[in-house]
């Protein structure tokens, strides 16, 4: 990745310096405060640098253990967090993240860019996964979107009489995170049950795999949709294999859809 342009930056400092004096005069504005865990210095710097740039609150660590201790000692809008660090690597920082019950959303960054890698990341929690090298706008775009739905979940309340989900023999509770088919007691990764949530609100119809990635992961996907199907078939091992009849449907060439096929 190409070091920051002094001139370039210059420029664009002087713009950005304006438009956060703007933005600071309102009342109402709180600058969203963001970690970086990341023991690479150059790759650090320049998230530190554009990050201040865009406005953001930003401090950094260059170890799991430092990390994890400004992780759960701090007040954080975002972590971005890198998987290969030492003392304490990323996956097992974002498990005490988890275990703490914080629920500041994370994103990996990581040279570990095999599809085996992205799915266990998000299936422990992560919000988003994004791979080294990255494009800065990519990670800005990705840091905004990530934002935007996580200040929205904390905004929106959920009525009363939709925490039970049911279809079929199959029954889901969005408030105690319970799922259980045929009276049996099902557990689900955190992923699997926004997953199974997502079909279940919406039984009958053909979902993509591009909208079930972005209601699900919570972002605009671009280019493999791979990590659907390993999911898909994560949740049919444990909600359908075993029992009658299957209500996770594949419609070939579109997607996926949930239904009782007695109906």
């Amino acid at each position: 990745m190409p070091e920051p342009n002094p001139e370039y930056k210059t420029e664009q400092s002087q713009q950005q310096s304006t438009q956060q004096q703007q933005l600071e005069s309102s009342p109402d504005h709180h600058p969203e405060r963001i970690l970086i865990v990341e023991d690479e210095t150059r790759i650090a710097r320049i998230l530190s640098i554009e990050l201040s740039h865009e406005g953001y609150v930003v401090d950094t660590a260059d170890n799991g253990r430092d990390g994890l201790d400004k992780a759960t000692n701090g007040e954080w809008d975002l972590i971005l967090l890198d998987i290969m660090l030492p003392e304490l690597n990323g996956i097992e920082v974002l498990r005490r993240i988890k275990a703490a019950a914080l629920a500041t959303p994370v994103i990996f960054i990581s040279a570990r860019d095999t599809t085996p890698d992205i799915v266990s990341g998000l299936d422990l929690g992560a919000s988003d996964y994004i791979t080294k090298p990255f494009e800065i706008e990519e990670v800005l775009a990705r840091i905004r979107v990530c934002l935007r739905d996580y200040a929205a979940k904390n905004q929106t309340a959920e009525p009363a009489d939709s925490d039970e989900l049911r279809l079929a023999t199959l029954s889901l509770s969005t408030k105690s995170r319970e799922v259980s088919r045929d009276e049996r007691s099902i557990d689900l990764t955190p992923k699997e049950f926004d997953l199974l949530v997502y079909l279940l609100q919406h039984p009958g119809e053909v979902l993509t795999r591009e909208q079930i990635m972005q209601h699900v992961w919570g972002y605009d996907f671009v280019g493999d949709t791979n990590t659907v199907d390993v999911y898909i078939r994560y949740l049919r091992r444990k909600i359908d294999y075993g029992f009658k009849p299957q209500l996770i449907q594949t419609v070939r060439g579109v997607g996926y859809c949930i239904k009782d096929p007695a109906k």
